[in-house]
Parts: structure tokens; C-alpha cells; sequence
């Protein structure tokens, strides 16, 4: 039972190491929006405590932004970070023939940039039952110990406003819904605007999520590295290995480290110590892995 464990727990850190959707872009820098920090503590951040479903509507009246590529009313939301990982479903619905084309950018509890969602994560959805033509992606986030909230900006760009969005005819639809022959007609497009309607659904999860938010131990932490860049920006490019970082950590970071993963292993929360684990490493640990597996084993 201890190998199987073991095995298991081995898998999973390899998996979490390496999380599927999600790489370090190179030249980051030309698809994650510079925002002016001043900029971003200027917005009024809306609290959204899981589990939450929240409709808004961005119009005329809303918050913008209009710097580098960003155009358009934006919507900002502060998350709680100490419940967990986090799964998060946004919606953009489209009215008539027009959609709001979402980007997201996740920040950590210093508002640094940690993850961007390009529009291009956010696919075209057909009309349900009960559901409207829309533009949705789901995130998986998992905020690192000790922060108390993160924030999720949405905006749009002038590349997104210039695009279009082709859906799919109400009446084929309809058709297909209950197995008909589809009729021969075309489809309508909508067109990128500045404005529209999102809604966002927020839980809480004991699972891992795809995307570490903020840092273990920032004391101890090289300068902010560059945020994920999640979706297909430059899908001809293979994505890179993570780089993890060259210098060994400091003793009393080791022996923290050390010691959680012992004490999560203890109580059998297998999931956080491969947490630490592989924070743990990134931030150059030499014993974390050795401390993870004889844990297990004993």
C-alpha cells in the first residue's frame, strides 16, 4: 500500500511540476499588457467570495483602461486566496451580433502578474437549452500560502475589437438539439465591441489547480518572474521546460519547507505537501524531494 502511495504521489508532483495549458511564453513580454501599477490600484476591485455566480454588465459607465493594446471597459475582481484552489468559469454573452471578446490577467496579492488568459482561451460556445451564444473558459488557479486575496482583471484589445466571432444560426441549432436535418442557411457574425455581458462563477476546491498564484515564501523568492501565459498565443512554438531557480535556498527556508511537507504528509494531506513540494524546488530546494518521499515511506 506505502509503494502504491508512493507511486501515486510521485506521479502526481511530476504532473504538477508540469501542469497541462500552461507555459511560460517565450517573449512574455509582448502578450502580457503593461498596465501601470497606479492604474491597477485605482480600480475598484469587486469582492467575489466562492461559492459565487455574479452577472455584470460593462458599459458606457464602467471602468476602462486604455493603455498599450487594452481598449474598452475592463472588470476587476478580488478573489479570496486562503480557500483553496479555485475554479472559475467566465462567460462572455453574446447580444444580437455583438460579443466582448475577453483577455484575463491574474495578479497575486501585491498585484503582481502571474498568469494571462489571452482571448483565444475564451472559445466560441453554440446556444443550449439554456444557455446563449458565448465566449467561455474556465481557470484553475491555485493561490500559494499566506496570501489572503487575488485579483482577476478582464479587458479587451484593439486585436480583439478588429476580429469577429462566427456562431452558429438559432435555427441549426435548434435543429441539431433535437435531430433534425440541419437547413441550409448561414450563419450570423458578431462583432468585437468595447462593452457587454459577463458572467463569472467562482468555487472553491481541494484540488490542485493548473496555475500557482503568488509565492510560498517571498522572503527567500528571487525578483518577480514573468507570469504564465495560458492558451494557444504561439501554438507553432513548443512550450519550454520550466527554468527553475539556480541558487540553493537559504537554511531556515530549507528547514520550513522540510518541515511542512512532514507535518502535510503526517495528516495525510498528500495534495499540499506536493505543493510545497514543488514550490519548494522552484525556489531551488536540494531536499525537499528526499524529505517528501521518506515521509511517505514512513
Amino acid at each position: 500500500m506505502r509503494k502504491s502511495l508512493l507511486s501515486l504521489c510521485l506521479s502526481l508532483s511530476l504532473l504538477a511540476a508540469a501542469p497541462a495549458g500552461v507555459f511560460a511564453a517565450s517573449g512574455v513580454e509582448n502578450t502580457t499588457p503593461a498596465i501601470a501599477s497606479q492604474t491597477l490600484h485605482n480600480l475598484s476591485w469587486t469582492p467575489l467570495v466562492p461559492p459565487v455566480t455574479q452577472d455584470i454588465t460593462l458599459g458606457e459607465s464602467s471602468a476602462k483602461i486604455n493603455q498599450g493594446d487594452i481598449q474598452g471597459a475592463v472588470a476587476a475582481f478580488a478573489v479570496p486566496a486562503d480557500r483553496g484552489s479555485l475554479e472559475i468559469t467566465l462567460t462572455s454573452i453574446a447580444t444580437g451580433k455583438t460579443v466582448y471578446a475577453p483577455n484575463v490577467l491574474v495578479l497575486d496579492e501585491q498585484m503582481h502578474p502571474a498568469a494571462f488568459y489571452p482571448s483565444s482561451y475564451f472559445p466560441y460556445m453554440k446556444p443550449g437549452i439554456v444557455s446563449s451564444d458565448r465566449l467561455e473558459g474556465t481557470l484553475k488557479l491555485t493561490p500559494a500560502l499566506g496570501q489572503k486575496q487575488i485579483y482577476l482583471l478582464v479587458y479587451t484589445t484593439e486585436q480583439d475589437l478588429a476580429a469577429t466571432t462566427q456562431m452558429v444560426n438559432p435555427a441549426k441549432a435548434y435543429a441539431a438539439g433535437v435531430g433534425n436535418a440541419l437547413p441550409d442557411i448561414p450563419d450570423p457574425i458578431a462583432r468585437h465591441t468595447p462593452t457587454g455581458t459577463l458572467s463569472i462563477k467562482v468555487s472553491a476546491e481541494q484540488k490542485s489547480g493548473n496555475v500557482m498564484i503568488g509565492q510560498l515564501f517571498p522572503s527567500s523568492a528571487p525578483a518577480a518572474a514573468a507570469p504564465v501565459v495560458v492558451g494557444n498565443t504561439q501554438p507553432a512554438t513548443p512550450a519550454p521546460a520550466p527554468i527553475k531557480n539556480a541558487e540553493p535556498l537559504l537554511s531556515d527556508s530549507e528547514r520550513y519547507f522540510n518541515d511542512s511537507i512532514r507535518k502535510a504528509v503526517k495528516g495525510g494531506n498528500i495534495d499540499k505537501a506536493l505543493k510545497l513540494l514543488d514550490e519548494a524546488e522552484r525556489l531551488g530546494s536540494k531536499t525537499a524531494r528526499q524529505t517528501f518521499i521518506d515521509s511517505v515511506k514512513h
